[in-house]
C-alpha cells in the first residue's frame, strides 16, 4: 500500500474546498492543518505487488503519469506535478490558456496500490472552460487511461461518479488507503455564484485488467 502521510492526507482533503473552480483567480489553494510528514510514508513500494486482493488486478509499478486521456468526454491532456506549497497550502493546476490536469504527488502513482488523486479545473477564468468541464457526464464502466513516464499505461474503469456539496466532501473515500490501485478525479461543479461553484464532482475509478 502506498499511504498519503498525515500532512499530506490533511491537505488533500482540503482540495476539496476549492479545486477546479477557478474563476479569474490564479490559485485555488487552501491552507493544510499543520503537523506531520508531507512526504510519501518510507514503507512504500516503487514495485507490483506479487499477491494483489482477489478480484482486482495486479498493481504497476511506481511511475509519474505524463498523460491522462478520457475518450467518453474527449479529455486527452498533459499532467503535470502538484504538491504542497511553503506556506501549506495545496497546488492546484495553474489557470492558463491551455489548461491542463495535475496529479497530486502525494498520492500514488496510477497503478499503484492506493487512491491515485489527479485534479482538474471545470473553468479557467477569461480562458473559458477547463480540461474537466464534462468530468460530471462520466458513467459507470467508461474507461480511463493514465499514461506514464515509463512508457506503460494505466486503464481505469468508472466504478461511480458523484456530485457532493463541498461542506459534505467524502475525504475519508477519496483519499483514504485502499488495497487495490485505485484512480480518482476531482473538479467543481453544481450551481455556481460568482467564481464560486457549490460542489465537487468526483470520479471513482479501478484499474482495469487490462492495464498495461
Amino acid at each position: 500500500m502506498t499511504p498519503l502521510s498525515r500532512r499530506a492526507f490533511a491537505a488533500a482533503a482540503a482540495i476539496s474546498l476549492s479545486v477546479g473552480c477557478s474563476g479569474s483567480r490564479t490559485d485555488d489553494a487552501t491552507t493544510a492543518p499543520p503537523g506531520g510528514d508531507a512526504t510519501p510514508h518510507p514503507s512504500s513500494p516503487s514495485a507490483p505487488s506479487s499477491s494483489p486482493p482477489p478480484g482486482t488486478s495486479r498493481p504497476l509499478a511506481r511511475s509519474v503519469p505524463v498523460r491522462l486521456l478520457i475518450p467518453a468526454i474527449e479529455v486527452d491532456t498533459p499532467v503535470i506535478r502538484l504538491g504542497l506549497a511553503p506556506d501549506g497550502t495545496v497546488e492546484v493546476p495553474p489557470v492558463t490558456e491551455h489548461d491542463r490536469a495535475g496529479w497530486y504527488r502525494h498520492s500514488p502513482t496510477p497503478g499503484q496500490t492506493g487512491p491515485s488523486v489527479i485534479l482538474g479545473h471545470v473553468t479557467v477564468g477569461p480562458y473559458g472552460d477547463g480540461v474537466f468541464r464534462r468530468l460530471a457526464r462520466l458513467r459507470r464502466g467508461e474507461r480511463v487511461e493514465a499514461r506514464l513516464e515509463n512508457g506503460t499505461a494505466a486503464e481505469f474503469t468508472v466504478d461511480s461518479v458523484r456530485t457532493v456539496a463541498k461542506a459534505d466532501f467524502p475525504a475519508n473515500e477519496v483519499y483514504g488507503n485502499v488495497d487495490r490501485p485505485a484512480l480518482r478525479l476531482i473538479t467543481c461543479g453544481g450551481p455556481r455564484t460568482g467564481e464560486e461553484y457549490r460542489d465537487n464532482v468526483i470520479v471513482f475509478a479501478t484499474l482495469s485488467p487490462t492495464a498495461r
